[in-house]
């Protein structure tokens, strides 16, 4: 990956990488890679727990920014040409890494890479598969407990903490995201934040959260209908449920090993299209889940990845109507043996809680 590229070191930046490659969780580190070495590099208070945490690197203690080491330690590897994740490192931080090379004179030269370490994260391997199984699973079972808190008079900022402490207190690794709890016409915003609005019958309620566990996610979404009085408003939206099943039901059928991820956008898309709210769809049916809550592929109108065996992704059409609400419904995919097989095991009929 490194020597195909002409480069003799890559710099590896971003925490998911560097977690994915070497196995350290601190907050600040960087990866120097090549054909010879392997060097985890961190300050004083991540030296111990890199050495516990991984066996493949040498761990090398720095002081200071990465311009004021880095040029000299990469000068010493006799490194000419080192890559660096351009997604990643700022402008700044390569502005003084540029600097401090012309006051040393270094022969040193700065290559821009992207999405190197991205693309082995792809393809999941079976502990890793594992992993996010375990997420899902906890996040089905806190799906469980939040259809029994979520009842009128409850606030979005109170379900949604319920949601966080039971995904903590059952072993989530911190959450994958901060949990969205919306309600009414706040469901319509499709990344809404709870607010202390209180949960009334007769609308629906967007529940999105993740767990992690051994630092993979899950992603999670349903919705609700509250109550047995039913306004023009659920009814409204109680069609439109079932037009978001349709398409996810679809999608999930007909993806395949092998084809584009805006074909895989487009079997969803055009359900919803054809009942008449293709503009009230304006996000991308789903996205890789693996380290990060969201890494490749994704699956939307102008991607032009294409889905391989191994990846883990979610399929989560929805239909957004300002003023009325929205209606989301998401699962956790892993294409296996060139069809989709649903990790995710949450009813998804429409429910009505009390």
């Amino acid at each position: 990956m490194i020597t195909e590229r002409g480069l003799d070191g890559l710099l590896v930046s971003q925490p998911e990488n560097y977690r994915y490659l070497s196995g350290f969780t601190g907050s600040s580190g960087w990866l120097l890679i090549s054909g010879s070495h392997a060097i985890l590099a961190t300050d004083s208070r991540y030296t111990e727990q890199a050495k516990q945490e991984t066996q493949d690197f040498e761990v090398a203690q720095i002081r200071g920014e990465l311009d004021s080491w880095l040029p000299q330690l990469a000068s010493d590897l006799q490194w000419h040409e080192l890559g660096f994740e351009a997604n990643h490192l700022s402008f700044a931080a390569h502005h003084k890494l540029s600097e401090s090379m012309k006051t040393k004179q270094l022969n040193l030269q700065l290559i821009p890479t992207t999405n190197l370490v991205e693309c082995l994260r792809c393809i999941k391997e079976p502990r890793e598969l594992e992993l996010i199984t375990k997420a899902v699973e906890l996040t089905d079972a806190a799906f469980e407990q939040a259809r029994a808190i979520i009842h009128p008079g409850v606030t979005e900022r109170e379900a949604a903490w319920e949601i966080e402490k039971f995904l903590r207190q059952n072993g989530s690794e911190g959450i994958a995201f901060d949990p969205i709890v919306a309600s009414g016409p706040n469901s319509a915003l499709p990344h809404a934040r709870p607010t202390e609005r209180i949960l009334h019958s007769g609308e629906v309620v967007l529940i999105d959260m993740g767990a992690r566990i051994g630092g993979y996610c899950s992603d999670f979404s349903r919705t609700l209908c509250l109550g047995e009085a039913l306004k023009a408003v659920s009814c409204q939206l109680s069609a439109i449920y079932n037009v978001v099943l349709e398409a996810q039901l679809a999608a999930i059928d007909k993806i395949k090993t092998g084809m584009t991820a805006s074909q895989a956008d487009r079997l969803a898309r055009n359900v919803i299209t054809e009942a008449g709210y293709g503009d009230a769809f304006g996000h991308g049916l789903g996205h890789g889940v693996g380290i990060a809550i969201h890494e490749s592929p994704t699956l939307s109108p102008t991607s032009t990845e294409y889905l391989l065996d191994g990846m883990v992704f979610t399929v989560e059409p929805g239909i957004y109507i300002t003023g009325l609400g929205g209606v989301r419904i998401e699962d956790v995919v892993t294409l296996e043996k060139g069809r989709a097989k649903v990790l995710t095991r949450s009813a998804k009929a429409l429910q009505y809680v009390m």
